[in-house]
């Protein structure tokens, strides 16, 4: 039986819970963490001709049980690089630096903002969009007053799913404006390939636990991984 909307995202399947049909996905597909279990995501079609679609994850809409698996998972590929403070980027990144953070044993994490504070200067903001808002303009913006607990640090990102890159380029670029340049950025799913392309200089400090292809129609109207 196929899932309804708000039955996604609720729950850890065993691994080989999800296999790939011979004629490809039809409203899921099942992306898996390190230790197996699988995560079954509903496929979104892109705005366009419908012939491409994306597994999406919506963290604020799963439940705790997956938000903690994923959150733990992340937590897992953060410790090797040692971060002193983890940057939550909006909106969805928020709950997940929050729970890694804990993990790591960190006081607090740094949350970066898309709404402005009349405190908040030109030199710390950023133009952002991303893949599921792609007509919507946004602006990210560090809060000055964040700074002390950034300078001198070795800090990592954490934000949920990094797709064309276009969202985490404008996360670097406030970064280095402010001289800070992260020891590592992981996210909780990597979508597609498409992001190597405007984080290129980055590949080897970006990492997820979880990963999705770009999707395609088939001529039976169900969904492969894009060529």
């Amino acid at each position: 039986m196929p899932l309804a909307p708000h039955q996604f995202w609720q729950a850890m399947d065993a691994p080989d819970t999800h296999r790939q049909p011979p004629d490809g996905w039809a409203d899921g597909f099942p992306a898996t963490l390190p230790d197996g279990r699988q995560l079954l995501l509903p496929i979104r079609i892109l705005p366009g001709d419908g012939t491409a679609a994306v597994a999406s994850l919506i963290i604020n809409q799963a439940s705790f049980a997956v938000e903690d698996a994923i959150s733990a998972a992340m937590a897992d590929l953060l410790r090797s690089h040692a971060p002193d403070v983890v940057i939550g980027v909006p909106t969805l990144g928020l709950p997940l630096a929050n729970n890694v953070a804990r993990r790591l044993n960190h006081k607090r994490m740094v949350a970066l903002g898309t709404s402005r504070k009349f405190w908040y200067r030109d030199e710390l903001s950023a133009p952002m969009s991303s893949i599921t808002s792609p007509t919507h303009q946004k602006t990210i913006f560090l809060d000055p007053r964040s700074l002390p607990l950034l300078e001198g640090q070795r800090v990592a990102v954490v934000d949920d799913v990094i797709s064309s890159g276009t969202s985490m380029a404008a996360v670097l670029k406030l970064l280095a404006q402010a001289g800070l340049e992260p020891v590592t950025i992981v996210a909780a799913m990597l979508q597609g390939n498409r992001w190597k392309e405007q984080l290129r200089d980055w590949h080897d400090r970006i990492a997820a636990p979880l990963a999705s292809p770009r999707l395609q129609r088939n001529a039976a109207g169900r969904w492969l991984a894009e060529a």
